[in-house]
């Protein structure tokens, strides 16, 4: 039969017979794609929805139902397995997505040396002298992995039959494509069918996959949004390539927790653990430099010491400037807006820049206070101490508001030196234990941080 065009939205998988700038149904601009694909007859797709019914199991009381032993598979690497929730659960799919060259390959190929059970590696961009090549320079044994560089996800399924792997890594998911569709390999019918067979394989037979997303200019996964719905975990591998430090980062998982994070370091024998991030954080902390505060957040059920900087300088621009890294920049306005009304300093006159160090990015509203207090010191120009840290959430009233996981924070700043801990008033109660030799210093409102500056002042 005749191929026909249609032109699908990357963003709700929806067909529109002709190109428009927005998608009807999700309102989204330049989302609509072109696809072609070839009718099936009517006897052909009922032979198909029959085939796939046989397969599935019978319905099942939830009384009835059995949990298998081994129902998590440790990946050897602690990290990894704090963001997964414990390991890899037996017959999910987990979408790891990244910028190229951020060391996915590199991630997935470790784990296979280190996982312990039977492993298929299939590649789809790399031969098998190239995979050959990285295992050698990353000191793999591979004695229970086997290779495939394959893109027909039929032969991929076959193989997988044959070989009963616990884990299959698929490396990458726009490069597998079914001969059954008539798009080129990448494309969003391509993909989906893809993984709606790889899903099928997993839940059926209880393998994990994790399957290796490619990343688009915008920083999204390319290929359908539908895609991120239909597997059970996301991760992202975030990070500067000119850096050597990663983060991965749940944004969905259905067995665990999304606020953990893992924290790598990419060395020539690839990538190792970060255990104490907060101390990596904080490593080259300029002293006596104003502009400079700690802070303490909580990723997860972990607590991480970070540092954030800022530079106010007078500007010269009819139209101040204000630039943030790692700090959301609505939330920075409004910080200067809450400083300059309350306050009365005049960052309406000045250039701003904020800068969380080492990359990371802060979304908790606890760093308010630490933000404003390097604000503060950076306009004043008096360093803060460097046994100070900060925690807390500002309102619009300057008040500062109560943070959980207070005790966490207070032990984790306690042990990388901090004596002496800014927190919000109404945190403070009597089932907190204080570490020894700590001081705390109840913080109200943003009038008793500049109450600290002008002890400073008349020092």
């Amino acid at each position: 039969m005749k191929e026909k065009k249609v032109y699908v939205c990357t963003e709700c998988d929806h067909q529109a017979p002709k190109w428009t700038g927005q998608c009807p149904a999700c309102k989204k601009w330049n989302t609509l794609v072109e696809e072609t694909y070839q009718p099936q007859p009517q006897a052909t797709v009922k032979n198909q929805r029959t085939s796939i019914l046989s397969d599935l199991s019978e319905p099942v009381l939830f009384k009835d139902m059995e949990m298998p032993e081994y129902i998590r598979t440790n990946t050897g690497i602690g990290e990894l397995d704090r963001v997964l929730g414990g390991g890899i659960v037996s017959g999910s799919v987990i979408l790891l997505a990244g910028e190229p060259g951020i060391g996915k390959s590199t991630l997935l190929m470790q784990i296979c040396s280190q996982i312990g059970s039977r492993v298929l590696y299939v590649s789809g961009e790399e031969s098998k002298g190239q995979l050959k090549l990285r295992g050698q320079r990353l000191e793999i044994d591979g004695e229970s992995t086997y290779f495939l560089t394959e893109t027909n996800v039929d032969s991929v399924l076959e193989y997988s039959d044959k070989l009963s792997p616990e884990v299959i890594i698929i490396d990458s998911i726009q490069t597998m494509f079914d001969p059954a569709c008539t798009s080129i390999p990448g494309s969003i019918n391509q993909v989906k069918e893809c993984a709606v067979k790889l899903i099928a394989k997993a839940k059926m037979k209880g393998i994990s996959i994790v399957l290796v997303g490619h990343v688009n200019k915008e920083g999204t996964i390319a290929g359908p949004k539908i895609l991120e719905h239909m597997v059970d975990a996301v991760l992202y591998f975030e990070g500067e390539r000119i850096q050597s430090y990663r983060i991965i980062r749940a944004i969905k998982n259905r067995f665990g927790s999304t606020n953990e994070i893992g924290v790598f370091e990419m060395t020539d024998r690839g990538l190792t653990e970060v255990p104490s991030p907060s101390e990596m954080l904080l490593s080259g902390r300029p002293i006596g430099v104003s502009g400079s505060c700690a802070l303490c957040v909580m990723e997860g059920t972990r607590p991480i010491i970070a540092e954030v900087q800022a530079l106010v300088t007078p500007t010269t621009f009819p139209a101040p400037r204000r630039t943030s890294n790692g700090v959301d920049y609505n939330r920075l306005c409004l910080l200067l807006a809450v400083l300059e009304k309350r306050l009365g300093l005049k960052f309406s006159q000045c250039d701003i820049y904020v800068n969380v160090v080492s990359g990371l990015r802060l979304d908790e509203p606890s760093i308010d206070l630490a933000v404003a207090l390097a604000l503060i010191s950076s306009i004043k120009d008096i360093p803060i101490p460097q046994s100070v840290l900060a925690m807390g959430e500002i309102g619009l009233a300057g008040e500062v508001r109560a943070i959980n996981h207070i005790e966490k924070r207070l032990n984790e700043s306690y042990r990388l030196g901090f004596d002496t801990i800014a927190i919000p008033h109404k945190s403070m109660n009597e089932k907190i234990k204080i570490p020894k030799g700590v001081s705390i210093i109840p913080i109200e409102s943003v009038y008793d941080a500049l109450s600290l500056f002008k002890k400073k002042d008349n020092e």
